[in-house]
Parts: C-alpha cells; structure tokens; sequence
C-alpha cells in the first residue's frame, strides 16, 4: 500500500494532467481566525445584499463545520492569465470591459468536473471519503489556499502567488485521508499599496479589507437593485466584474498566460460595444453568454450595468439606446437609462423626454436626475 506522501505525490501528478497548476494541503483546523474575521466581516454590514453570506456564515467559519470528518484539504489552483493587458479596455470608452474570468466557459463547471475526476481517483486509489468545492460552496477558499501553500492573501484579499500572480481559480477536495500538508505561503505584498490604490471605487478601507458595498465586481454582479448614485460615475466602462486591483499587482510579471483553452477570452466578449449589448433581450442575452458565468446574473442586470457605461461614455451617439430602453420592461433597466440619458443630454434636452412611469424606482431616478446638474458629457475615468 502505498505511504501517505506516495499518495500525495500520485494525487499532484493527476492535478496536473487534468489542468491545476498548483496544488497543496492543509489540516482543516489551519485557519481558526477565518471565523472571526467572517463575522466582523457580516456585522460591518460589508457583505451588502449577499445575505447567503450571513446564513451560511457557521458552517463557512470551519471546514470541521461544514464537515466534521474532514481530515485533510486539498487546494487547488487553476492559471487563468490573461493573453492582454485587461485595464487597456477601459480607455475604449464605447465598449465594454469585462472582467478577464467571466469571458470563457463558467469555471464553475470545469473546475467542479475536473475536482470530481481526481477525487474519484483518490477514492479508487486510496480509499477514505471525499466532498468537492468550488466558490459557490461554504468555503473560505482563500484563507485555506494560503495555508495549503498556493499563495498568500493579499491586500485587495484575494490570493497571488509567486509564479501566477493573481490569477488563480480555486477549488477544494476535502478527504477523511491523512495527508502530509504543505508549509503556509509568506506574505509578500511588503510595503506594497498597488492594489489599494488601484480601486476605482475606494473598496478598501484598510489593506486587506475588503468593503463589498463599494466593490464594481460586486455592484456588477451580486447586487440586484440600481447601483448607488455616487459609485456609479467611477465605474467607467466596467459591465462584469473589475481586474484593477488584480492587473496592477507587481507580482503578476511572473504570471503566464492560462493553458485552459475553455477558460480562454471568447473573440466576442473581447471588446463588445455598449450599443450591441443593450440591444440584447433576454433570449439574445441567452445565447450571447451561454455556458459563461455572465449568464448567471441574468439579462435585467447586465442591462442596467450597461446603461451605466453608456452613462459614462461621454458618447451622445448612444443616447438613442439609452431613450429606447426609458420603455423596457423592467423597471431597473429604465432606472438606469434615466441616470444614463441625464449624463449624456444636455440639460433643456433631458428636460423633454416622457417622464411617465408607475413604477415607484424609476420615479425616483427622474427626481435625482432633475435635481442634478446635467453635463453634455462624461470624462470621468
């Protein structure tokens, strides 16, 4: 039979050919401070409308919690580097940035199949019992990547590493096996503020620190309602996700260009203009974003993020894109053509579009915008 550090070694070996690029272990009990950094975290009120948060907040404190005949965590890590330098978007004020992990397939998918894969050779092979995770599930993944080795937590909290940067999806394999673990990553962010100042949005109150309320990914992703006013103008281009913080971290000189082709940019969503995507109703939306995490969102979402570039476009020719949708059926998206339109006209010609609408949102935005000076363009960056 073989030795618990033969196993280890096996199991590296089938990571590797099934696409992970970094691999460690680490004991269940490694991160006991996870807990009480999760709980400020929800009592600060950073996790915004991610309520999932807060109900799952016991069992996430813990892998023990969560499972309480874990013996061993397996990190996994997958390079996704980009093949461009993904801030150069955000100068292409007519279309839209997305963020570099959202343009491939839903990593989701592929990293939980290739996960089950090994954990099924680790069963056949070894023995013991195995759960699989991947982002959606109650893991502090990042915490436990660090301990396992992969990297450590930086200042913008998510993981870099010394040879991928920070480009690295995660995903665990918990297993009653015993397995050697490997040594914790040190920090090496020093004295190092890039990241934090990166931020279009000021999300970081402190380095590593993270406030969700103000985070683009965030605001374009997880929160359902309209985007507050004040963040909206420092979003720029941005409609899925944000790579500031990550794109400017001088450690990613070391980081190499993603071998998963699956997890490649889609030509399409390289550089889509605004006018194209807020043409798209929900079966478009559909089909444009098929087997991608943008799908996820849904189409009413990603409309009001894209209203909200077009807002800040400083492009007048989009304002008939942002006038047709004042008639869409949802009333988020008709919110945000409202902030949209009042940045773009100029303020007599704002001042002439139909104003009637029922719905209680919308009417709001009309009363902001009207209360607002409302510039012919938008420069902000």
């Amino acid at each position: 039979m073989k030795s618990p550090h033969e196993i280890k070694a096996s199991l590296i070996s089938q990571a590797r050919t099934r696409g992970f690029d970094a691999v460690g272990v680490a004991r269940p009990e490694a991160v006991p401070e996870a807990k009480a950094r999760l709980d400020q975290f929800i009592a600060d009120g950073a996790h915004g409308d991610m309520v999932w948060m807060a109900t799952t907040a016991e069992r996430r404190g813990s892998p023990l919690t969560l499972w309480p005949d874990v013996r061993s965590v397996i990190m996994l890590g997958m390079n996704y580097g980009p093949d461009e330098d993904p801030l150069k978007i955000l100068q292409e004020r007519s279309r839209a940035a997305i963020s570099v992990y959202a343009k491939g397939d839903d990593y989701h998918d592929l990293i939980k199949s290739r996960l089950k894969e090994i954990a099924r050779w680790l069963v056949a092979n070894a023995g013991g019992d195995v759960k699989v995770f991947v982002d959606t599930a109650a893991v502090m993944e990042k915490p436990l990547a660090a301990k396992a080795g992969l990297g450590w937590q930086g200042k913008h909290t998510n993981v870099v590493s010394r040879d991928f940067g920070s480009w690295l999806f995660l995903g665990a394999i918990f297993t009653t096996l015993d397995l050697p673990v490997d040594e914790a990553a040190a920090d090496n962010c020093g004295s190092c503020r890039a990241c934090l100042n990166a931020c279009p949005t000021a999300a970081f109150p402190a380095p590593y620190r993270l406030d969700a309320r103000r985070c683009i990914s965030y605001l374009t992703i997880e929160h359902k309602g309209p985007i507050p006013r004040e963040l909206r103008p420092l979003m720029g281009n941005r409609i899925y996700g944000c790579d500031d913080c990550l794109a400017v971290c001088p450690w990613n000189k070391f980081a190499e260009q993603g071998r998963e082709a699956k997890l490649a940019a889609r030509d399409v969503l390289r550089a889509p203009t605004l006018t194209e995507l807020s043409r798209l109703d929900d079966a478009q939306f559909r089909l444009m974003f098929s087997k991608t995490s943008i799908k996820r969102t849904g189409r009413d979402r990603f409309i009001r993020n894209v209203l909200n570039a077009i807002g800040n476009s400083g492009d007048v020719t989009l304002a008939p894109e942002a006038e047709r949708l004042l008639n869409d059926a949802s009333p988020l998206v008709r919110g945000a053509a409202v902030w949209a339109l009042s940045r773009l006209l100029p303020t007599e010609k704002f001042k002439t579009l139909n104003r009637a609408d029922d719905d209680a949102s919308v009417q709001e935005e009309w009363a902001a915008a009207a209360s607002t000076v409302m510039p012919a363009k938008a420069g902000i960056q």
